[in-house]
This record gives structure tokens, sequence and C-alpha cells, in this order.
């Protein structure tokens, strides 16, 4: 007997017909003898829908009370799906993430998982129960409700299946696998059998909406195995896996892209010890997380910082940039919210030359001008212009030939 954790999103569950068949893939599941739990988001765009609505009341409501909200909408999927399931003749159970007791820190919108006291679900396993668990929630040592952020589903999903010793852990989306890169902007991309943590983590954090890059870390961490699959299908799907000597003979694995991008530039700040340090000091104590970080080096003792974050934090890290102008004397700050982030990901960079030459020919050929550079050992970002990502990603996926008839 395994034990089975899946995970499906808002897309799979958007309607009464999507959730049936979300239950017939459960119940499939636990007639080959095996232990489920389910992780559902909130219905289709129902999280989008009640934040918008809690903003036609006010542009800054308060994070607790958000988070109180945008908590219901898994509270209605677990109960829904847990009635269709019953409605088969097999049993089942909803819980919440306080429930299950998924205890976070208490930073509201973005907490954090403390640990999971997995006994309840232990117990509704064993007798009988398919257990379906909110994903995206928990709650404080006081109680108060909390939620995960983005992909906090993805999230809740792979705690689970770390804290259950689950045999594999499958997040079921709208694609059947990973691809090299976004197959509706590029069709020649093609589905990865198998890519390694740190390429997944990367290409996540990168901008890639299949994993949430949390997820990928945890499952690291605890040696999770991930299964990337399509809730419309029954094909096989992409493996997360450790990193194997065979990966490095693939050089870069795919083509990532993020337009929840904004540049924030302090301009003429004084050259001197500590500075930088105090400025993004004040960044992490807002729980801002910064990206991309270029220092130029100016005239007359200053010079000029420049930094990314994203498009959510873009108004908070802008207000805490032009109180820190004033307070350290700099010439003034300039900002952008119309750029995106492309990325190339591989471990074979590690051990390959030439692969950055070109991604910076392919970007020329179309006309892309680079703003900004970062690299690690097994990825290289270019920092664009909004407009121009399309382009740039099927010049790069083409120029590293990694569509179907690629390498």
């Amino acid at each position: 007997m395994a034990l089975v954790v899946q995970k499906f999103g808002g897309s799979s569950i958007a309607d009464v017909e999507r959730i049936k068949n979300v239950a017939s893939k459960a119940i499939r599941e636990k007639e080959q003898g095996n232990q489920v739990v389910i992780v559902v988001s909130a219905m289709g765009k129902t999280t989008d829908n009640l934040i918008a609505m809690a903003h036609k009341i006010t542009n800054d409501p308060p994070p607790r009370e958000m988070d109180m909200l945008m908590a219901s909408g898994e509270q209605v999927s677990i109960a829904m799906l847990a009635i269709a399931i019953h409605s088969t003749g097999c049993k089942a159970i909803s819980l919440t993430g306080p429930q299950v007791g998924i205890i976070t820190d208490e930073v509201h919108r973005k907490a954090r998982i403390k640990r999971i006291n997995a006994k309840r679900i232990k117990s509704a396993l064993q007798e009988g129960n398919i257990v379906i668990v909110a994903g995206f929630q928990g709650c404080t040592e006081n109680n108060d409700i909390t939620t995960l952020g983005r992909g906090g589903s993805d999230t809740t999903a792979v705690a689970l299946a770390a804290a259950l010793k689950a045999d594999v852990c499958d997040i079921y989306t709208d694609v059947d696998g990973v691809y090299t890169t976004d197959p509706h902007i590029c069709p020649k991309a093609r589905k990865l059998d198998k890519i390694s943590y740190d390429e997944m983590l990367e290409l996540s954090s990168l901008g890639a909406k299949v994993l949430a890059n949390r997820s990928v870390e945890l499952a690291k961490n605890w040696g999770v195995v991930i299964q990337v699959r399509s809730s419309f299908n029954d094909n096989p799907g992409t493996l997360v896996v450790k990193e194997d000597k065979s990966m490095e003979d693939i050089v870069v694995s795919g083509v990532a892209y993020n337009r929840n991008e904004a540049k924030i530039s302090i301009m003429g700040v004084p050259d001197r010890p500590g500075v930088a340090a105090e400025i993004f000091s004040h960044i992490a104590d807002a729980h801002i997380v910064v990206d991309m970080i270029i220092q130029n080096v100016g005239q007359k003792g200053k010079n000029d910082i420049s930094f990314t974050v994203s498009k959510d934090d873009f108004r908070q890290a802008l207000k805490i940039s032009e109180d820190l102008c004033k307070e350290l004397g700099a010439d003034g700050v300039k900002s952008d919210d119309k750029i995106a982030k492309v990325s190339i990901v591989g471990v074979g960079m590690k051990t390959h030359c030439g692969v950055a030459a070109k991604m910076f020919h392919a970007l020329a050929r179309q006309g892309v001008n680079i703003e900004m550079i970062s690299t690690s050992e097994i990825k290289i970002s270019c920092l664009i212009r909004e407009d121009d990502v399309d382009k740039a990603v099927r010049a790069i996926h083409d120029e590293l030939e990694l569509g179907e008839s690629g390498s």
C-alpha cells in the first residue's frame, strides 16, 4: 500500500463536472489499494474575486482580515469534493488547514509553515477515508487564520507529503508536465520526463507557473518526489527528483519568463560602507523579496543602486525607497513596472561554455535590449521590456534547440 498526496488547482475544480472528475481520479487511486490525501485550491477564480471585492471597500484592507476572507474559498472546495466522493459510496472527510494542524508563523498573506501535526490525517486514513485538505492555509499558535501566499496549495501538498512520508506527491494542473518553456508562447516546447529539484526551483522562482518555488524547496529539503500531471488526462507527467549525473548531459532544461517584475533605482546613493545593508534591511523588514540587484559606480562618491521586486510589492517597496532616499541624502528614485525577466536554466551549464553568448545573440537578433543581467551556476536571467517577452522566449528556445526536434 502506497500513500499518495494529490493536489488540484483552481482550474481543475472550477465547476461541478470538474469536481466530479477529480473525485473519480481520487477514487481510482484508492481502489488500487493506496491511501489518498487530496489538497485543493479554491474553485476557479474565487480567490481573485474575493480580493477584488475587498478592494472595492478599501485599497488597504487589514492583512489579518484578508486571510480570513481568502481562506474561505478553499473551505467551499473541500466540502464540495467530499460531497462528490460520498455520492459514489466512498468514504471521505474534508478538513481545513487548522483542523489538520498546519501551524504557521504570524506573517499574514505570506505565512510560512512551522510544523504539521499529522495525527488527525493518519487517523482518518486508517478509518478508510480519502482525506481532503484545504490548501493555502494554516493558523498561528494563537489560532488566527493565515494564508501561505502565491502557490500556497502546492506548498501545503508537499509539506503534507513530507509530514506523512508519502510515496509521491502528484501535482495536477492544466498541463501534463513541465515543458522546456510555455507551450502557449512556443508551440515547439517539449515535455520533460524528469527535472532536478535545483532546476525546477530556479524555473519556479523565475516565473514558471507549473510549481510554486516554496513547494519545490520543501520537496528538495525533505526528499519528496513530485510528479506534475494533467487533471484532464492520465498521461505520465514530469518527475521532479534529486539530480543525477545524466542530467548534466542536457545543457539547458528550459526557458522561463516572469511578467510580474518591477524595477526601482535609487540614484546618487552616498558611497560608504553599510548603505546597501541599510537599504535592503528596510526592504526585508517589510517582508519584501528582492530579486535582481545591480550597483553602478557613479561619480563624486555616489552610486546608483537598482533592484527588482514583484509587482505585488512594488508600491510598498517604492514608498520605502523614497523615504530612504531622503534619509540617505540620495539624489532621487526612479521606477519602472513595464519590465519582465527572461531566463534559461540547466544543470549542464556548470560544465558547458558558450550558453550565455547564444542567449544574448538570440535577443540581439530580435532587437531586444537587455537592461539587467544576473547569473548563477545553473541560470542566466535578463531584464527586458515587458512587450518583448513572447519574441524573446521563442528566439532563445529556438537558438538553444530545445524543441521537439532539438537535443
